[in-house]
């Protein structure tokens, strides 16, 4: 399945196949213009996905409840400069919820000293201050918005405070990036799900919960 081109038509919603052999369908519907405005050079590919940048995960195949179990996605700046070197930043703003963002930010991913080469092809290696931690929103929080930032680091030497470390939620990115003097990102996207369980369409398995022993911290 290539949905290569469902990242390039901004609010449209694409319908493609779910399965060849059953021929269900799935709706890969591009974010609203509004949330869009973040969409700016940076593509994320997941498995089975391919680059969910500016979309909302699908309400299908199960998709809303792999991706808090999936590890981290490709993450591609092709415009990303060869000598250069970046900070990856990974955040969701709507915790726990986008009406009332308490938590906000929730650092999810948190990389830097990558290298602008490996920016561009998706090979993020670098220094990893805060490990991937998949999306993974709390049920009846509605849709939330999980944010990719790329800075341009200029040498400097980045690391969080003890205070910091101890936590995700909360986290003061503004701080953070004045910290470094970091200004405009050179690139950014977003894309949005909420708990599969919220769904129209969930059926919970019968016999028991589908909820795993190794759940993930929600966010």
């Amino acid at each position: 399945m290539k949905l290569a081109t469902a990242a390039l038509f901004l609010g449209l919603t694409m319908v493609v196949p779910r399965d060849e052999e059953d021929g269900d369908m799935c709706t890969y519907e591009a974010l609203s213009d509004t949330d869009a405005v973040l969409c700016k050079g940076l593509e994320v590919f997941y498995p089975e996905l391919g680059n969910i940048g500016c979309m909302f995960v699908p309400d299908c195949n199960n998709y809303r409840q792999k991706i808090t179990h999936w590890d981290e996605p490709i993450v591609k700046f092709p415009g990303a400069l060869e000598g250069a070197t970046y900070i990856l930043v990974m955040v969701d703003p709507d915790a726990p919820s986008r009406s009332s963002p308490k938590a906000q930010f929730w650092r999810h991913w948190l990389v830097t000293d990558i290298k602008g080469v490996d920016m561009k092809k998706g090979k993020i290696q670098g220094q990893e201050l805060s490990a991937y931690q998949p999306p993974s929103p709390p049920a009846q929080s509605g849709f939330h918005r999980y944010q990719f930032f790329v800075y341009l680091q200029e040498g400097q030497n980045i690391s969080l405070h003890s205070k910091e470390n101890k936590t995700r939620g909360n986290w003061k990115m503004d701080k953070f990036l004045n910290r470094f003097h970091l200004s405009e990102p050179e690139a950014s996207t977003q894309f949005m799900t909420e708990n599969y369980q919220d769904s129209p369409n969930y059926q919970p398995p019968a016999g028991g919960s589908s909820e795993p022993t190794d759940k993930p911290k929600q966010s």
